[in-house]
């Protein structure tokens, strides 16, 4: 299993929000910005706005294991940032995948 970097600091993520480009669906919002390496990184937010810290956190591990499964079929070399949004409270894996995937392709990082 190969893991992921991810971006620790308040800098990592401005960088993102700053010089990244942007798309957003129901559930997610998806920074991306080249960082010149040959990893991706990735951050995950999630606002007290979507629900407490259980919910937060599932929605957390949704996303982070929706990365895992699909990180080989993404581009390397980006720093990508996702936000959920409060829609994705109670939702399933399905839903999130599907979000994240489509915000992948808008980004064209998806591999053929």
């Amino acid at each position: 299993m190969k893991q992921f970097i991810s971006l620790k600091n308040s800098l990592e993520f401005g960088n993102v929000y700053k010089r990244g480009k942007s798309y957003a669906n129901k559930y997610l919002v998806m920074y991306i910005v080249d960082n010149g390496l040959e990893i991706n990184r990735l951050g995950i937010s999630v606002s007290k706005k979507v629900g407490n810290s259980v919910v937060r956190h599932r929605i957390t591990r949704l996303i982070r294991e929706v990365y895992r499964l699909h990180q080989n079929d993404i581009l390397t070399g980006k720093d990508i940032v996702v936000v959920a949004r409060v829609n994705s409270k109670g939702h399933n894996y399905w839903d999130i995948e599907s979000a994240f995937l489509h915000l992948a392709k808008l980004h064209h990082i998806l591999r053929a």
